[in-house]
């Protein structure tokens, strides 16, 4: 198991114990796992990373999953009764390029993958106008511009606003890392006195390392480890879908007309912070 899968079972085992079971023999019982893996998640949202033993790699060569990705494509205007199966496609490949060397095996993981990286999910999500207390807050970062010393800067804010109340917490930083993204959630959260069950956001880098078909992400190793933490889930907008988290882009908007108009004077950026 790579560090990145641990990382998101650490989180089913730690929402079992906090949130559901309760006990260690019921969380390993109910996941399949160690009482000592249960035991290191209770500890730590992230995993000690350990040294991977080295291994030959078994990766097909691109001109194979080429030809396995083409076939594919190609069978999603085919009957459902006739398309290829993972030995079908090893028959084609023996036939077809018989310079490759590749193994069954190969073949099945390689068509695996591209399932599960296709998966449609046709229907369109309504997003409830509704909200319960402490359920669903909203995420996004902004540009406003700053005297800073004299010099005029464009910090990067992140904003985080409550979905029921309609409260909201902003902070400025230079830039829009990963470290900032993460401090910005822990400030606001705290102000908030605790975490939503539920944030919504744009498809942030700090956040998502590659968008899958319809709502699935690939969320990044860091961002995992921190939900972990605080035990909340995230969701994501459609690509340049923003009226799906219109609550914070409203929010975005009302602040800066009345906190960044005129353009802010100040000595540094904590002068900015004090301010907000």
């Amino acid at each position: 198991m790579d560090w990145g899968a641990k990382v998101e079972l650490f989180e089913k085992i730690r929402r079992e114990y906090f949130e559901g079971v309760g006990t260690i023999l019921g969380v390993a019982e109910k996941l399949g796992v160690h009482r000592r893996m249960v035991r290191e998640a209770i500890r730590s949202a992230v995993p000690m990373k350990r040294k991977k033993m080295q291994r030959e790699s078994s990766r097909l060569i691109a001109g194979v999953l080429l030809f396995i990705h083409q076939i594919l494509t190609a069978d999603q205007q085919a009957p459902r009764k006739q398309r290829h199966t993972a030995q079908r496609i090893y028959q084609r490949l023996r036939d077809e390029m018989p310079q490759e060397e590749v193994s069954p095996r190969s073949v099945r993981r390689a068509v695996r993958d591209w399932k599960q990286q296709h998966k449609a999910e046709r229907t369109e999500t309504y997003i409830s106008q509704h909200y319960e207390a402490g359920r669903e807050g909203q995420a996004d970062w902004y540009e406003a511009y700053a005297d800073l010393g004299g010099e005029r800067v464009k910090p990067q804010v992140f904003c985080l606003r409550s979905m029921y109340s309609g409260a909201a917490f902003h902070r400025a930083y230079l830039r829009a890392t990963q470290q900032a993204f993460l401090n910005g959630h822990t400030h606001a959260f705290e102000m908030f006195g605790g975490a939503f069950r539920v944030v919504r956001y744009d498809n942030l880098r700090s956040a998502v390392k590659q968008i899958m078909r319809g709502k699935r992400r690939e969320q990044t190793t860091r961002f995992l480890a921190f939900r972990s933490h605080y035990l909340f889930d995230a969701e994501f907008c459609t690509p340049a879908r923003g009226s799906e988290k219109g609550g914070v882009e409203q929010e975005v908007g009302r602040f800066r007309r009345r906190w960044w108009t005129p353009v802010p004077k100040h000595a540094n950026l904590s002068s900015v912070l004090q301010t907000l």
